[in-house]
């Protein structure tokens, strides 16, 4: 019998079911646990708490449907690289490969790793990233600390890589597993929390729902103009924004896909459906059990643990804590599984390291793996992880408003192309999308400068890497030619 594999040597084994669990599961990861407490800090208000939430949900399936055309247009392995690269040029896809490679993936992937090991060290506080394994001191006064923390955090992710190299089928039920389980369990805490909702909470944080202030930790609040409003609504979106982000995971491989022009698109819609009502209903139930100034105080941000620890009483603390550990290792699986596949296709194109072109007995780009593993783990140890956020959101929102531009571009420059299927919504979806994008960018640029302008940094570094590795093409297919 003729095996099931796409012209790139990949093994067509991923189903409907699969590419939904990959977007949901890269989707969810610790975000959701967390971030609604800075951005209640931020917009000081439950109403505006869920307008983030759902601002953020409108983005994202508006971009998913959108990705759909473009996914159904291109069904191969590298997603969103081939997308911008057949839009523009080749300059463009790389340097969000580049991006990609340098801080996007990789960088999410640490941080989701450093999550599961701070929530692991509540089982067990002898991995806490208070213990200290070995310090030295650099640089006269600085100080480097390898914590136990960071140590089982570079081991998930050496796992997790070694499980992907053995091809698709384990890391698929990887995938699928612990995303039904996440699913099943953030379902669970939602409906007990309605559940056990206090009605004096609820209308108290529902009375003046929409005065837009920041609220601090001490209980004051400071009102905001209507300028420092929208900043505070751009700070805001950035947890929520990360915490959504990674659902076009699954166009990285629609090389691996069954019927890739129907289930990619149909993914990305399922998927980050799922993921918006989630956290929607999420942030409702929080306000349905936590005061607000809970909901902003929660030590160390952590509002699932203060809503459980309501609900559930002092187990809800530990309850809380494998539910982010089943989160965070099947989330990285999702990430660490796709990835690769966006360096493998840059590699074809001679435009990354070679040998990440080529592919395992178990038709993996397995060297792309390990070289996506060995950067996320340097930032692990780096320990500037926790600062990553801002300039991951940055560097994700451009590419994905460069992307979705490129419909428009598309349609001009291809109007005869194949188009299983068209974005819904097109023109007027779309063009919202970009706006808000363009917006969210300027403002975050505008008042979350430092690590933002450092995101933008990166991408621009990729400029001249790209005309240096089309130099050293040329010169390898004149050595070629010369020879021949």
């Amino acid at each position: 019998m003729k095996e099931n594999t796409s012209s790139s040597g990949m093994k067509h084994e991923l189903g409907l079911l699969d590419g939904t669990m990959l977007v949901a599961g890269s989707m969810i990861g610790s975000g959701i646990f967390i971030v609604s407490a800075d951005i209640i800090r931020n917009v000081g208000s439950a109403g505006w708490l869920i307008a983030v939430w759902l601002i953020t949900g409108f983005m994202t399936l508006t971009a998913a449907v959108s990705y759909g055309e473009l996914s159904a247009m291109f069904p191969k392995a590298g997603g969103q690289y081939v997308y911008l690269k057949e839009a523009y040029n080749k300059l463009i896809g790389f340097l969000y490969g580049w991006s990609f490679f340098a801080v996007i993936q990789t960088g999410t992937i640490a941080a989701v790793g450093v999550a599961f090991s701070k929530f692991f060290a509540y089982l067990w506080p002898a991995v806490s990233e208070d213990n200290v394994l070995f310090s030295f001191n650099y640089w006269g006064d600085k100080t480097f600390n390898f914590s136990a923390a960071q140590l089982v955090s570079i081991i998930l992710i050496i796992l997790l890589t070694y499980i992907n190299t053995k091809g698709v089928k384990g890391g698929k039920i990887i995938q699928t597993t612990f995303t039904i389980t996440k699913l099943v369990s953030l379902f669970g805490l939602i409906i007990f929390g309605f559940i056990m909702a206090k009605g004096d909470v609820w209308t108290a944080n529902w009375t003046n729902a929409w005065d837009l202030h920041n609220l601090n930790k001490d209980g004051s609040t400071v009102n905001l103009t209507m300028v420092a409003g929208l900043g505070a609504i751009a700070a805001s979106l950035v947890g929520s924004i990360f915490s959504s982000d990674s659902w076009n995971s699954v166009t990285f491989i629609a090389g691996e896909m069954k019927n890739p022009q129907r289930n990619v698109g149909l993914s990305l819609f399922l998927g980050t459906l799922i993921v918006t009502i989630i956290y929607v209903a999420a942030n409702v139930m929080y306000t349905s059990v936590l005061p607000l100034q809970d909901i902003a105080n929660a030590e160390k941000d952590r509002v699932a643990v203060a809503a459980s620890t309501v609900i559930f009483g002092n187990i809800g603390t530990l309850l809380i804590a494998v539910m982010i550990m089943i989160s965070t290792f099947g989330c990285n699986n999702g990430l660490i599984l796709a990835g690769a596949r966006v360096y493998y296709t840059m590699a074809k194109d001679g435009l990354f390291f070679k040998k990440t072109g080529t592919l395992n007995k178990f038709s993996v780009p397995e060297y792309g793996l390990w070289l996506q593993c060995a950067l996320a783990c340097v930032l692990c140890l780096s320990g500037t992880y926790s600062n990553l956020l801002d300039m991951i959101s940055l560097v994700v929102v451009i590419f994905y408003v460069l992307t979705i531009i490129g419909i428009y571009i598309l349609r001009v420059k291809r109007p005869d192309a194949p188009r299983p299927y068209r974005a819904f919504g097109y023109p007027v979806l779309p063009a919202i999308y970009v706006v808000m994008g363009i917006t969210f960018c300027v403002l975050l640029l505008r008042y979350k400068p430092e690590y933002s302008f450092f995101g933008l940094l990166i991408v621009l570094i990729g400029i001249p890497i790209y005309y240096i590795a089309k130099r050293n093409i040329k010169e390898d297919d004149e050595k070629t030619e010369l020879v021949n």
